[in-house]
């Protein structure tokens, strides 16, 4: 025993002295000093997948958590492509907008993915937990079709709408 015991330190302190590094000094071949200058010209290009800009009207749906239940005011909207929809949560906090990959149709789901800005998760918007907090997604370059969402905390006390794009 006390034998496997010292291996494993001795396994331990290989691995560790082996990605330790040293004191080396940095690369400075001219192989790699264009690959440096090149970095500024891609950060000053659109990301790809970057969030379409709303061309149409955005509308808002209401997030409200209060003693008649908790719900979308209004759930089920039409939109037509281009529109952007505005969640506002009104109380009865926390509330989000997820939508089900499974439920969506496959042609919007990359690009309902970019214009969905800082996701908590896939298809899924950030927690919002004061009212009058806001999370505004564009339907730009959505393909039509039926979007069914939900609050991901309040799923389970039917917290759910659909967006129907036209």
């Amino acid at each position: 025993m006390r034998f496997l015991g010292f291996a494993v330190v001795a396994s331990a302190a290989l691995v560790l002295g082996a990605c330790g590094g040293g004191d080396k000094p940095a690369a400075t071949d001219s192989a790699a000093a264009p690959a440096a200058e090149a970095a500024p010209a891609a950060e000053a290009a659109p990301a790809a997948g970057a969030m379409a800009p709303i061309t149409g009207t955005t509308h808002e749906v209401k997030m409200i958590g209060d003693g008649t239940g908790y719900k979308f005011e209004p759930a089920n909207i039409t939109i037509a492509a281009g529109d952007g929809v505005k969640f506002t949560m009104i109380s009865g906090g926390p509330h989000n907008v997820a939508f089900d990959a499974a439920a969506i149709p496959a042609a919007g789901k990359a690009a309902l993915m970019a214009n969905m800005p800082e996701q908590a998760g896939e298809l899924s918007g950030k927690m919002m937990l004061a009212a009058d907090e806001s999370y505004t997604i564009s339907f730009a370059g959505v393909a039509p079709g039926e979007y069914p969402y939900f609050c991901t905390p309040h799923m389970a006390m039917n917290m759910k709408g659909v967006i129907t794009v036209k």
